[in-house]
């Protein structure tokens, strides 16, 4: 029976054969509690029977396709540990630029929304971090369409005693008006399915991917709600697919012709996030 890490690491390579090999040792490493470095230079580690023993039912699991993040019951997002589980999107790292850009805008006292929150880690990340700028005073509410998105945020939100109202809604029908809107929307268009990693389409909630045939169909209803739902000094911070810039922008020209709408590039230098506010 295999016993070191090293070795476990190959069995795993031979029985899921189909998973990606970062995702293996994602998935070990955060078992042993252990850095990506220190999983490089622990390979020699002698595991115990019950590491061994979890291990082989995580690479049973990881086999059959299930994500690391849902195998563990967790994901990381900008330091903080979201739950997860199916019926819910894994937490991107792409979303934490979302948030650092939200947050340098962010003021005392702001009203905020976390549109389509899903596990929650939006809303979680930007009242911890703001915590830590001394930013206060912020009321905060969370929304989905989805009642197991809603729960899941819940536990999130009360795992990090976040306050924050929690409400069921179909985009911003029904919803307050706020200072800053956040939201991380499904955009992907079902053509791209082809690209997509078999785990994603396998686990995650395809009304949480998908964003009908052009990828559009939420910051369509957005653009056409958005006026009655954000305030005289309000600002919204979106994310998009990175093929999607120019069909956004010219969306958001033809219906919303009195915002200000700025894009962004993420680290790798794609389009990726989009800033919007009332003209001057």
């Amino acid at each position: 029976m295999p016993k070191t890490l090293k070795e476990i690491r190959i069995k795993a390579g031979e029985t899921a054969k189909d998973a990606r090999p970062e995702d293996i040792d994602y998935l070990l490493a955060e078992r042993l509690e252990l850095t990506p470095s220190q999983f490089e230079l622990k390979q020699d580690l002698i595991l115990t029977d019950e590491q061994v023993k979890q291990a082989q039912k995580d690479i049973k699991k990881i086999a059959k396709g299930v994500s690391p993040q849902y195998i563990l019951g967790y994901a990381w997002f900008l330091g903080y540990k979201i739950m997860v589980q199916r019926g819910v999107l894994i937490p991107r790292f792409e979303t934490e630029e979302l948030v650092e850009w939200a947050l340098d805008n962010l003021k005392d006292g702001d009203q905020v929304l976390d549109l389509g929150t899903g596990s929650g880690c939006i809303m979680v990340a930007l009242a911890k971090e703001a915590e830590k700028k001394q930013i206060k005073d912020l009321n905060l509410t969370i929304s989905d369409v989805s009642d197991t998105a809603l729960r899941i945020a819940e536990e999130n939100l009360l795992t990090y005693e976040v306050d924050a109202r929690v409400r069921k809604a179909n985009v911003l029908l029904g919803l307050a008006k706020f200072d800053k809107i956040i939201s991380n929307p499904p955009y992907i268009k079902p053509s791209e399915k082809k690209d997509m990693d078999k785990s994603v389409l396998q686990n995650e909630p395809e009304t949480a991917l998908f964003g009908g045939e052009d990828g559009l169909a939420f910051y369509r209803k957005f653009a056409k709600q958005i006026r009655d739902h954000l305030n005289s000094h309000g600002e919204f911070f979106m994310e998009f697919g990175f093929s999607e810039e120019n069909e956004l922008r010219e969306l958001f020209n033809k219906e919303l012709p009195d915002f200000e709408i700025e894009f962004k590039r993420d680290m790798a230098g794609k389009p990726r996030m989009v800033h919007g506010r009332w003209q001057k």
